[in-house]
């Protein structure tokens, strides 16, 4: 791309400016200027009243209805107090819908009608109190995701991840960087936040220090972590927190419903080539022309930012080789609970890998996955000496889960209250009926469901936040038309992670813009959302085409042992 094609024009004035300095202005900031010089020529004024464009209003909305928005924990606690107010107004207006299932299905009532259920009264508030805090222990994501960090704490503090991230990306061929850099970004999200705080600001220096636009490498880093947020090779933290989630609304239809960790397992590994490859794409062909050549004379580095590209020590490579025999070993060992006919680990009634313990305790596998290479990983470079410092690596990792227990406690109530009352089941059956009516019961429902899911994820950017609030709603009214929890989940998964990298409302936004700011100070948030579009309306696009040609043109199951269809 030559020099003329990389320059945009100031309003109004015939002066090219390189494309990059009208990237980096801050949303709406270029200059304009009605001045003429001596000449009769328009000369550049150097401030004026910003004129924002279209999307640059849009995506102001969307900053401000999120920040309009109350804390999530406050959220939960509204909704639950609504859900109780608005149980007693139904349950005395008599509201009733009949029950779709067959005669003699669990938790259908003898008339063949549901009816809403008030908690504002004396009973509902015998059955508030009395339930409290089961309602919060037994929330099934709550254990879930404790036992999954506890393993992946220790391999995190170990350094066992960091390490292996940072031998993938940093031993890549400068041909294959991006592509190496977006499929480890992708697999970073088994591990938490390290994709965030390690492999975004790494691949913005390895893309310095190849002479390219570090903003390329950061966004590609981002767009992989944060956009291909539901698609991995492995299971990690948030899987089984979205699946017992799901389970929980499923529950609404189906009592005794079970939805596995490993739920979407197969369409996860699925997607990983796709977002590689669309990722890569759009950073190649898009991106980095955009951002053109650049000004090394703005980075502001400091002597840590510099020593994240030093390669691994000998420690450091003799350590992953120890952890990868002892990855090896547990996986060895898992194959030969689950293999085998009659093995340990099977379902004892039919033989099958479906409704396994395997399947079912998919979390405890997690556990052990991480915990055992973690420990080898730091005895052998000295991070774990001692079973103290597994302990505390574990404590750690339980340290960070404040907010999210907090969370927790609140979605749990809420979602009790709403199975209680009825009125997820009510509006489920009302929702599907609607749908019926007017014709939107095949596959393309699932168009306007991702679409939906993407809307709100702009203004609620917690994953599981977003999903224990529309799940509820979604699960049973789509399960209704004849379609899984299991798919549901998937489909809501695309339009949570495509959005992610363009909604300020996302936690680790400010930390990604700080990372953009140490190479182009003037960078701002319009700098950031623009650049990461592309990323996102590419990934919604093709990434829902996966998932009809995936489940609906092909027949593949989503998960193991993951129905596609439901059938009440």
């Amino acid at each position: 791309m030559d020099a003329r094609r990389r320059c945009g024009r100031v309003a109004g004035v015939g002066i090219p400016l390189p494309l990059e300095y009208v990237l980096f202005l801050p949303s709406g900031t270029l200059p304009v200027s009605k001045t003429p010089d001596p000449n009769g020529k328009h000369r550049l004024k150097e401030t004026e009243e910003p004129v924002p464009s279209r999307i640059t209003r849009f995506l102001r909305v969307v900053e401000w209805l999120g920040n309009a928005l109350p804390h999530p924990v406050t959220l939960f606690a509204l909704f639950a107090l609504s859900v109780v107010l608005f149980s007693g107004l139904m349950g005395a207006l008599g509201v009733a819908v009949p029950d779709p299932r067959p005669e003699g299905a669990a938790g259908r009532a003898a008339d063949g009608m549901i009816r809403v259920i008030s908690l504002l009264n004396a009973e509902g508030l015998r059955r508030i109190v009395q339930n409290l805090v089961t309602n919060f222990t037994s929330f099934v994501p709550l254990g879930t995701v404790l036992v999954a960090m506890l393993g992946v704490g220790v391999a995190e503090r170990s350094g066992m991840l960091t390490a292996a991230v940072r031998a993938m990306v940093l031993n890549a061929s400068p041909s294959m960087v991006t592509v190496t850099i977006v499929f480890a970004a992708v697999l970073s999200n088994t591990a938490s936040e390290m994709g965030y705080v390690v492999l975004v600001p790494l691949a913005a220096m390895i893309y310095y220090s190849l002479g390219r636009h570090p903003l390329a490498g950061l966004a590609a880093a981002f767009a992989g972590v944060s956009g291909g947020y539901s698609a991995n090779l492995l299971v990690g933290t948030v899987d089984p927190l979205l699946a017992g989630i799901t389970q929980e609304a499923a529950r609404l239809i189906a009592p005794e419903y079970l939805v596995d960790a490993t739920a979407n397992w197969f369409f996860m590994i699925g997607s990983t080539s796709v977002v590689v490859l669309i990722v890569s794409l759009i950073s190649l062909r898009i991106v980095e022309p955009a951002l053109g050549p650049y000004d090394r004379s703005q980075a502001k580095l400091v002597a840590d930012d510099m020593s994240s590209m030093e390669g691994l020590s000998e420690t450091e490579r003799r350590g992953l080789r120890y952890a990868g025999l002892a990855a090896l070993l547990v996986v060895g060992l898992i194959a030969l609970l689950v293999v085998p006919e009659g093995a340990v680990l099977r379902n004892p009634e039919t033989g099958a890998i479906k409704g396994s313990p395997f399947l079912r305790g998919f979390v405890a596998i997690i556990f052990i996955f991480f915990l055992v290479p973690g420990i080898t990983y730091g005895a052998v470079v000295g991070t774990m000496r001692s079973d103290r410092d597994v302990i505390d690596a574990m404590a750690g990792a339980m340290s960070t889960l404040g907010l999210y227990m907090v969370l927790v406690f609140f979605a749990a109530q809420f979602v009790a209250f709403f199975s209680w009352t009825n009125l997820g089941a009510v509006t489920a059956v009302t929702g599907a009926e609607f749908l019926t009516s007017i014709g939107l019961t095949g596959p393309l429902v699932f168009v306007f469901f991702i679409l939906m899911c993407g809307f709100v994820n702009l203004m609620l950017g917690s994953a599981s936040a977003q999903w224990a609030v529309t799940a509820p709603i979604f699960v049973p009214m789509l399960m209704l038309l004849g379609y899984s929890p299991e798919v549901i989940q998937a489909a809501y998964r695309i339009g949570d992670s495509t959005t992610n990298i363009i909604t300020p409302m996302m936690s680790y936004f400010g930390l990604i813009m700080a990372f953009a700011a140490r190479y182009v100070p003037k960078a701002g948030i319009g700098t950031l959302i623009s650049m990461m579009l592309p990323y996102s309306v590419a990934l919604l696009v093709c990434w829902t085409a996966f998932f009809f040609l995936w489940v609906f043109v092909l027949g593949l199951p989503v998960g193991p042992a993951s129905p596609t269809y439901f059938v009440p």
